[in-house]
């Protein structure tokens, strides 16, 4: 399988308010937001992407943990690898990982850390890009080293011993644009090293968030069929 090292930097620091990012903030919370329940802890890996899940901030501890220190507020963070997080079992009620796992060589690793971690009924809450036939030079740019299905996230997590307790496909609106943009891709590839994201017209930036806006309505009453992404909460089993 295709994979690159992880390229420095996250492209929600460098390109900030891009519409993906707003939109994953919705779809995130239309699906993730009633699981939360009242943490007392909660950890969020990946937090270079942080203005994406200002939902997931309220009164508890909140930890935020990533490899890139650009990434974190100054002493509000923690720089770490999510394969070997730097916390004691059991510490978290609620782990995030928002388009993290796919970075990891070893995604089996990355899901036991963000298990151990986790209290008896805390809830894991992960994002990751949908289907390998939509692999392009962005993936290897981005540093994947793998993208997923809705079965193959589910299997990956409950052989991490967690209860999956709901996983949905989102982006399902854009989708047609999503595809025609991964096939002009790979008919006339940008340059190497070119990261930069596809720009739009504030016209065209309108009209992708009103399709994610009705993405996340219908998330918040049922899962969607297909999409660029897979959403997915698990619930850590209660000790026996």
């Amino acid at each position: 399988m295709t994979s690159a090292p992880r390229q420095p930097g996250s492209s929600s620091l460098r390109t900030q308010g891009y519409w993906w990012h707003r939109a994953r903030a919705d779809l995130l919370g239309a699906v993730m937001q009633p699981h939360l329940g009242t943490p007392r802890r909660t950890l969020d890996v990946g937090s270079a992407d942080a203005p994406s899940v200002g939902w997931l901030r309220g009164e508890q501890q909140h930890v935020s943990l990533d490899l890139l220190p650009e990434g974190l507020v100054p002493g509000q963070g923690v720089c770490g690898s999510a394969t070997e997080l730097p916390f004691a079992d059991a510490t978290f009620d609620v782990v995030s990982a928002f388009d993290v796992v796919e970075h990891c060589a070893d995604d089996a690793r990355a899901v036991a850390e963000l298990a151990r971690v986790l209290t008896p009924g805390g809830r894991m809450l992960l994002s990751v890009p949908a289907y390998q036939w939509a692999w392009s030079d962005h993936d290897v740019q981005a540093g994947h080293h793998r993208r997923y299905t809705r079965p193959g996230l589910v299997r990956l997590v409950e052989g991490g011993g967690m209860h999956v307790v709901r996983a949905s496909y989102a982006f399902t609106g854009v989708f047609p644009l999503f595809v025609a943009e991964r096939a002009r891709r790979r008919l006339s590839p940008p340059p190497p090293g070119d990261t930069r994201l596809p720009q739009v017209s504030d016209r065209a930036d309108r009209a992708l968030m009103a399709l994610c806006r009705a993405d996340a309505r219908v998330l918040r009453r049922r899962d969607l069929p297909y999409g660029s992404s897979v959403l997915l909460v698990a619930v850590k089993p209660d000790r026996a």
